[in-house]
């Protein structure tokens, strides 16, 4: 796959974004090696869409509140989408985290399918940036990874948890982003997703990979 010089630029500023963190202190992390995802999906117009999750691992790590209330985990993975026609896209990754919710059901675009246990709730709706949760049981929330600084209409600065993208490919990386979690007392998952919003001339679907769940303990 080729990409071009602008938007492997785009890839690096947003895993800057995302921010570098240290991994904590050796010997006391576990490290959970991660499958990824991929879906296809066609438009109306006849583009195909591949949305995929790469490189995903977790670090698990004794959180600063040492608690059992207190969750910490390290994320790493890349979003990669493919066209089979030049469109524009917008990439936004994320993670759904759950408080003894089971967020392990099937299903890749328009949802996460979650178990019955759940009641057929959906997470908190917003999307929060940033992933230091505070979550009860039976709680969960998705929040975005990207917050990318740009000007307005009218010039002022505004904030925004996806990457453009123009022609056939691109993607966005993160590594060792943190996933806090402060607040729930029994089990909680944390699971990767992103949303890839295509638009071409005649067509507009938002196409969402979601990866394997993970148990941040």
């Amino acid at each position: 796959m080729m990409y071009s010089k602008k938007l492997v630029r785009t890839a690096f500023v947003a895993a800057a974004c995302v921010g570098l963190i240290s991994t904590g202190v050796a010997g006391a992390d576990t490290f959970v090696p991660l499958p990824g995802a991929a879906v296809t999906e066609t438009l109306g117009d006849g583009t195909a869409v591949t949305v995929r999750i790469i490189g995903e691992s977790a670090t698990i790590s004794p959180s600063m509140g040492a608690t059992p209330l207190h969750r910490n985990a390290w994320v790493s993975a890349s979003a990669q989408v493919e066209l089979s026609a030049p469109a524009r896209s917008r990439i936004k990754p994320g993670y759904v985290v759950g408080c003894q919710v089971n967020i392990a059901g099937g299903g890749a675009n328009g949802g996460a399918n979650y178990s019955s246990d759940w009641a057929g709730q959906s997470p908190s709706a917003g999307g929060s940036l940033g992933g230091n949760l505070s979550l009860g049981p039976g709680q969960a929330q998705k929040f975005y990874l990207l917050d990318l600084e740009a000007p307005d209409a009218f010039g002022a600065e505004s904030h925004r948890p996806f990457s453009s993208l123009a022609g056939t490919n691109g993607s966005v990386s993160w590594r060792n982003s943190t996933i806090g979690l402060s607040g729930c007392a029994g089990y909680a998952q944390a699971r990767v997703f992103a949303e890839v919003e295509v638009e071409t001339a005649t067509a507009k679907e938002v196409v969402t990979v979601w990866g394997q769940p993970f148990g941040l303990g």
